[in-house]
């Protein structure tokens, strides 16, 4: 483990905090006590039309009732778009990621024309369909009167070139990346590890209205921040 301990408590401000919610708060913020290291909150307000005015702070003031005082000011992702954009240009650089215009009716078409049917209780695993439409990828304003394209991750670049893996690393928990597969330590449940590239797909880092997705802030959020452990 890193000699410095940085954890975080980082809610949605979709509604007050519930029980299962305060019980996370409270488990990360004595695992960062426990390891003598700082306990940070971040307010995950990136998905804006989720999110209900006023509940950040009604979010901050029942950690503050509850004795879990954040040992930095809390960040709000909503005021970091400049943040995200410019990680998401260095990526763009870099040809890592792709606009996309598809549906998820049109993913799921898809995956049917593949014989790969949906399973149950699982996503849509994106094919890849607008990675490899050279004319899509070339010109993202393709299309008159067509809505802005959402921006997708190629997952088959670390598949495919474990050597680029380390230059895209954000400070991570990561143990290891290597050909797609990442894996990871729990110290609950142990090893662990994910084939990003077939469980998930290419995945979306700004969607089609503009929002940045989870999976864009909270990497850069946790990099910014130098976070080394999470709590569930």
């Amino acid at each position: 483990m890193p000699s410095k301990y940085i954890g975080r408590f980082a809610p949605s401000p979709t509604g007050p905090l519930h029980l299962g919610s305060l019980v996370a708060a409270l488990a990360s913020w004595l695992d960062a006590r426990a390891h003598g290291g700082q306990w940070l909150v971040r307010v995950e307000d990136v998905d804006q039309p989720r999110c209900v005015a006023g509940m950040d702070r009604v979010i901050l003031q029942q950690l503050d009732q509850c004795g879990l005082h954040p040992d930095l000011p809390p960040l709000w992702q909503s005021r970091r778009s400049a943040r995200y954009h410019r990680a998401l240009d260095q990526l763009r650089t870099l040809g890592l990621v792709y606009p996309c215009n598809c549906s998820r009716k049109a993913i799921e078409l898809a995956m049917q024309r593949l014989g790969r049917p949906r399973p149950r209780h699982a996503e849509l695993v994106y094919p890849g369909t607008c990675r490899t439409d050279k004319v899509r990828a070339a010109d993202p304003s393709r299309g008159a009167g067509q809505s802005p394209p959402a921006w997708r991750f190629r997952t088959d670049i670390c598949q495919a070139n474990p050597h680029v893996t380390p230059a895209i690393k954000a400070q991570s928990a990561t143990d290891s990346i290597a050909n797609g597969v990442v894996r990871w330590h729990d110290r609950w449940l142990g090893a662990q590890q994910q084939d990003v590239a077939t469980q998930v797909g290419d995945f979306v880092l700004l969607r089609a209205d503009g929002c940045f997705a989870y999976q864009l802030a909270v990497v850069v959020d946790d990099a910014d921040q130098g976070g080394t452990d999470v709590v569930l």
